[in-house]
């Protein structure tokens, strides 16, 4: 195991543009994971759908914004922050002031729409984070990424989850999806850098996708994929427990102690003095998921899923990292909306996935299915780094 020391972090935190990307980025991701938890709860609860079909409603908005990512990135790459983020902020505000208040097919067809044209946030503050430090502390600027998510993570559900038992679920999705809204004008306001010192600016001519868009990359994208999977299908599945024993209630408390586990884990994966492969990552934390289908009780499934998050924030650094050392830095911004777009592929598969196993089989179902994913993704993936390695030992 490689020997783990916080002195990186002390060295990455000096950087002012880190420090700013880091609050910046946690701001703006507490809508995203907030309206998450929250549409599934509205279609169930307010809609009274199915879980199939709350998986199909995020399903189809992932799927738009993995279509959109690459060329939203490329876009970032040419024209840089603000011009890419006005237009996405009008689209939001349209869509998200109309679609609470509809029927679940209107406001399937506006969560796409929205999604079109979602505010990069992700692939915008992971190009700032990775641009205010050096390579050398690149993994543990990411690392520090993770855990700003996971606080984004813990505190926006355990919220939106209260929010939704004292109010009506339209108005709470309504008013998440407006702050929503103001993260993108903070985010133009602010326009951090995407370029680090010594990098190509943005605007400058672009390596052609020969180069870089090639098997190594998409390896690691694959990685990140069944990643979501596995997570995206443990969100739903937490839901679907919590609501069996009936303790909806708690449902924001189980999913912040699955944050915390993973706040943890990142802290700890930044820490190291070697990184480990993905796809070891990816192994361990679908091995760590299947338990949490035996779980019984509020106290039982926060448990399980403490010890299945301590390797969700590492496992996606490490694809994070990975891939950003892959490309240049002149197509970073299509690279990470590509990765992006693997991540949401990976929940638009991971959430209709686990909400048909829960309608079929019980709520224990959907960790069951989406971890088998993770297994064999990572099992592929190791065996054929094995045979790249043996290949090239023997030329």
């Amino acid at each position: 195991m490689p020997a783990v020391s916080f002195a990186p972090y002390r060295r990455a935190l000096r950087s002012k543009p880190l420090r700013t990307a880091l609050v910046l980025g946690t701001l703006v991701r507490m809508p995203v994971f907030a309206s998450t938890v929250l549409l599934t709860i509205h279609v169930v609860s307010s809609l009274d759908r199915s879980y199939t079909a709350a998986g199909v409603l995020a399903a189809a908005a992932t799927v738009a914004i993995a279509v959109s990512g690459p060329w939203r990135g490329r876009l970032l790459d040419r024209y840089g922050l603000r011009r890419v983020v006005l237009p996405s902020i009008l689209v939001a505000l349209v869509c998200w002031s109309i679609a609470p208040f509809v029927d679940y097919l209107l406001l399937l067809g506006l969560a796409v729409l929205a999604g079109l044209f979602v505010i990069p946030t992700f692939s915008i503050t992971r190009q700032a984070v990775i641009a205010a430090v050096g390579e050398e502390e690149r993994r543990t600027a990411i690392s520090l990424d993770a855990v700003a998510v996971e606080l984004s993570f813990i505190v926006a559900p355990a919220v939106a989850v209260w929010a939704a038992t004292v109010w009506d679920t339209s108005w709470v999705l309504f008013w998440i999806q407006m702050l929503g809204v103001g993260a993108g004008i903070l985010m133009y306001v602010v326009d951090p850098p995407l370029r680090g010192e010594g990098e190509a600016v943005v605007g400058t001519a672009r390596a052609s996708s020969r180069t870089w868009f090639r098997l190594p990359f998409l390896a690691v994208c694959l990685a990140a994929t069944a990643t979501t999977v596995v997570l995206a299908g443990s969100d739903i599945s937490i839901i679907a427990v919590m609501r069996d024993i009936a303790a909806e209630g708690q449902i924001g408390l189980v999913l912040a102690v699955w944050g915390l586990g993973s706040l943890i884990g990142g802290l700890l994966y930044g820490a190291l003095h070697r990184p480990i492969s993905a796809f070891w990552l990816l192994a361990g934390l679908a091995a760590a998921t299947f338990p949490m289908a035996l779980a019984s009780s509020t106290v039982q499934l926060a448990a399980s899923g403490f010890v299945a998050g301590l390797l969700c924030a590492p496992t996606i650094t490490a694809t994070i990292d990975q891939a950003s050392r892959i490309v240049p830095a002149q197509v970073r911004g299509e690279a990470m909306g590509w990765h992006g777009s693997f991540m949401t592929t990976g929940g638009a598969i991971g959430a209709p996935l686990a909400g048909l196993a829960i309608d079929r089989g019980g709520p224990g179902a959907g960790f069951v299915v989406v971890a088998a994913v993770g297994v064999v993704v990572a099992a592929l993936g190791l065996t054929a780094v094995s045979v790249r390695r043996a290949t090239a030992s023997a030329t």
